[in-house]
């Protein structure tokens, strides 16, 4: 019998060249560390970030189009602190009220992947 332990990492796509944008978003403005990538996935581009137990793999896609739908879905504690920090950088914010018991709403990455972040009530 196998069971699921837990999520590793979440990866989205960017286009070549990517790094800086991604650096500015993550760890700027959401407060990610950059993380240190294996040498021989260097050479492929992007970049890894973590917040805790939380990672996330940029990694570059070419063709690059953005997941408008499919998406990763943070749960926040102090949501609406975190949705005036986004709106205070600059970074729109649209927020959702169908689906009960959670205060939530979207943004997206700079590369038009979507972002969900969520507080349970």
């Amino acid at each position: 019998m196998y069971r699921f332990k837990a999520i590793d990492h979440i990866q989205l796509a960017a286009p070549k060249g990517c790094e800086d944008g991604a650096r500015k978003f993550f760890i700027d403005i959401l407060g990610f560390e950059e993380m240190e990538k294996p040498q021989e996935l260097k050479k492929r581009g992007g970049v890894w970030f973590r917040y805790g137990s939380i990672q996330i793999h940029i990694g570059v896609e070419e063709p690059f189009v953005p997941a408008k739908k499919a998406h990763p879905a943070f749960e926040i504690e102090n949501i609406e602190v975190l949705k005036m920090h986004l709106r205070e950088k600059g970074v729109p914010v649209v927020e959702d009220h169908n689906l009960p018991g959670a205060n939530r709403f979207y943004t997206s990455d700079p590369f038009g992947n979507r972002i969900e972040f969520l507080e349970w009530k």
